[in-house]
């Protein structure tokens, strides 16, 4: 890890051609260096005010016309002096103006080291700060939701509750230690048992929201599967709303699989039409088969579509979605009646559609926002979509259920409060409370440079 106390530049907006760039400068020197090379002086001027002028190098060689916007010490993003410098989008001249800065006393910035000095000054906490990456990542409706609420602190404020209610019982509990001659007891054990089983519910309940909350911000794999012939392709194609995959009358002319992404009331789902499952003397076809049943134990939600019109693809196909079902009970496997449309009166299991003509279409979107949605909230209730946050919430409901578990066997206090001592521990990880230079590397590591 360089310097902290370094001032520090970087390009804020993607690399490549644009009409406009920004470039951000951090660090206790940043007024002083960017006056070197502009213009007018910025010595003076207020915090939150924007400057125009000539940006020139360290020869006096004018760059460009710019626009400074000046932030003073604890006014910032990063809680420093910053600068940020919009000047036109060409290549060439956010690198001289870069080359400009390092020459006169900046360095050029780590991956995500705006965002670690905005933490290691205060200005959030480490799950905030995560979530910045995340709101930068996210493609959906839903996904910006999740990492919005967490930058504004939802899931810090729930954290910083259940923590100071373990800190109050584990500060009492260690006390009884220093009095353990005298048998005192100022922890009430009836309440801590309620208080432990409360946090614990409370962990699991954001811990079993993960599935949800990665999902959606990854996406949400969905393999649409069945026999040859059975309209898979036609299926994607009218979800898409477009011809993406090649739709024919003879079986097995998908012999690879197709991914294509699909927004569904702001959830982003990923598509995946798969090669025809039968039995095939043809080495091209069977590989695509092949990987249909990989692609298969990849999904979240299986599409299992039947010839409604065909009475043995049909029982055949209903037959193996409830095998699959059982085989991975952690999937949504759901039933689709295809050809519907030549049909009269027999109504068959499962949502029934024509992907052909577009029958039941949004029946089926439903239903796919409904099996990855269930009974949350994605509103009002917190999400968990970061896989450290999950690990660090599953090792809390670990020690709390140790915890739980003395507390009815009868142990002593000690261990009781070791126990709660590692719950307080890992909930700290999360917001970084208790956090350490490797874990911070790891994480500010896999942002851009310039965030």
């Amino acid at each position: 890890m360089k310097s902290a106390v370094d001032t520090i530049c970087a390009r804020a907006t993607a690399v490549g051609i644009g009409a406009i760039a920004v470039i951000r400068i951090s660090g206790s020197e940043a007024i002083s260096i960017v006056s070197k090379c502009f213009s007018k002086s910025l010595a003076k001027v207020d915090s939150h005010t924007v400057h125009f002028g000539i940006f020139k190098n360290d020869n006096g060689v004018a760059l460009d016309e710019v626009l400074v916007t000046v932030f003073h010490h604890g006014k910032s993003f990063t809680g420093e002096e910053s600068i940020e410098i919009s000047c036109h989008g060409s290549p060439y001249v956010q690198q001289q103006i870069l080359d400009a800065l390092v020459s006169s006393g900046c360095r050029m910035a780590n991956p995500g080291e705006f965002t670690q000095r905005a933490f290691l000054n205060g200005k959030m906490d480490l799950s905030q700060a995560e979530a910045v990456a995340d709101l930068i990542a996210a493609q959906s409706k839903k996904a910006h939701r999740i990492a919005l609420n967490q930058l504004k602190g939802n899931l810090s404020s729930d954290l910083k509750v259940l923590r100071e209610e373990l800190i109050s019982f584990a500060s009492l509990i260690e006390l009884e230690l220093d009095f353990s001659e005298e048998d005192v007891e100022f922890a009430d054990r009836s309440q801590l048992k309620e208080l432990v089983s409360k946090v614990l519910e409370t962990v699991n309940k954001l811990s079993s929201s993960f599935a949800l909350g990665n999902a959606l911000k990854s996406g949400v794999p969905v393999a649409i599967v069945g026999a040859p012939n059975t309209g898979k392709s036609t299926l994607l194609n009218q979800l898409l709303g477009e011809d993406r995959a090649i739709v024919s009358d003879e079986a097995g002319t998908t012999r690879d699989v197709i991914e294509e992404t699909l927004n569904i009331d702001g959830i982003l789902f990923r598509l995946i039409d798969t090669a025809g499952i039968r039995e095939t003397n043809q080495n091209i076809e069977a590989m695509g088969i092949e990987r249909s049943q990989q692609k298969i134990k990849e999904a979240s939600i299986v599409l299992c579509l039947a010839d409604a019109s065909d009475v043995n693809n049909y029982s055949e196909t209903q037959t193996w979605s409830g095998e699959l079902t059982k085989t991975y009970p952690d999937k949504e496997i759901i039933l689709l009646s295809n050809k519907s449309d030549l049909l009269k009166n027999d109504v068959k299991e499962g949502i029934s559609l024509s992907a052909k003509e577009g029958i039941g279409i949004d029946a089926l979107k439903a239903e796919m926002v409904k099996a990855v949605v269930g009974e949350m909230d994605l509103e009002n209730d917190t999400i968990i979509a970061n896989a450290r946050h999950n690990e660090a919430l599953i090792k809390t409901a670990e020690a709390l259920e140790k915890a739980n578990t003395g507390l009815h066997d009868g142990t002593t206090g000690d261990f009781i409060a070791m126990d709660i001592r590692q719950a307080m521990f890992h909930l700290g990880s999360i917001t970084g409370d208790i956090s350490t230079d490797d874990l911070l590397g790891n994480i500010f590591s896999k942002f851009c440079i310039g965030k």
